[in-house]
């Protein structure tokens, strides 16, 4: 019998001329495979895990504005003075605060008009997790350094990594064919499309830092506020 390596260079190696460790081998192969066609394929959780990081996250965005502290208030004009102090960094909270909430309601709609899970979908949307835990350092960077233009191009970076990671999971979606048959057929196309144009929003508002930062911190506060309430002024309009 010629060696195992001979015999599959010249393509006469079969399982039956593996040695005897091999048809165990290959029953471990079989069984990683089963295990990641069933892994995670709990929506339930998935969006369950997303609720608590987002919940997280939010609750830290308010944590990093501290109380003025008490040495250094003696007087009403002295608090108000504190306070207006803060305003930037409440901006910052409020910014923040909004992005996340554009971003809770995208992954949310995603995974509404999904019928399950697969482990490749879930590990894209822990990737996309992992991006918006970030966002409490980055808006504390901003609201810390808003004069300069790295820390407003890192929190755009920010962003962009959040919808890159929504869109490839919208994607993957699609591809795995795993909406419910109830779905609209083109709601992953208009999801898609969403994202494409946020982050076009997001990509201008950023490059305005170019001329001004400032400019760039509200040209972006308008347009998260324009994604929170735009879409109710068109449904108003569609009831009339």
């Amino acid at each position: 019998m010629l060696p195992a390596r001979e015999m599959r260079a010249a393509g006469r190696f079969t399982p039956r001329h593996c040695p005897r460790n091999c048809g165990a081998n290959l029953r471990i192969l079989a069984r990683m495979t089963s295990y990641n066609r069933i892994a995670g394929q709990g929506l339930e959780r998935l969006a369950a895990l997303s609720d608590g990081v987002f919940a997280i996250a939010m609750t830290l965005l308010i944590l990093d504005i501290k109380v003025p502290p008490f040495e250094r208030v003696s007087s009403e004009a002295d608090l108000l003075n504190e306070l207006w102090i803060l305003a930037p960094r409440f901006v910052m909270y409020f910014m923040a605060f909004m992005t996340m909430g554009i971003l809770w309601v995208g992954q949310q709609t995603q995974l509404n008009h999904l019928v399950r899970a697969t482990r490749d979908l879930a590990w894209l949307h822990i990737i996309f997790l992992a991006a918006v835990v970030i966002l409490p350092f980055s808006t504390s960077l901003l609201a810390e350094h808003t004069a300069y233009r790295t820390p407003l191009i890192f929190y755009w970076a920010n962003i962009l990594i959040c919808g890159i990671a929504l869109y490839a999971s919208c994607a993957y979606a699609q591809h795995a064919k795993l909406m419910k048959d109830e779905a609209p057929p083109d709601i992953l196309t208009i999801i898609k499309r969403r994202i494409i144009f946020s982050q076009s929003f997001y990509a201008f508002g950023a490059l305005l830092c170019i001329w001004d930062n400032y400019w760039s911190i509200w040209f972006i506060v308008l347009v998260q506020i324009w994604y929170a309430v735009g879409p109710r002024f068109a449904f108003l309009n569609q009831q009339k």
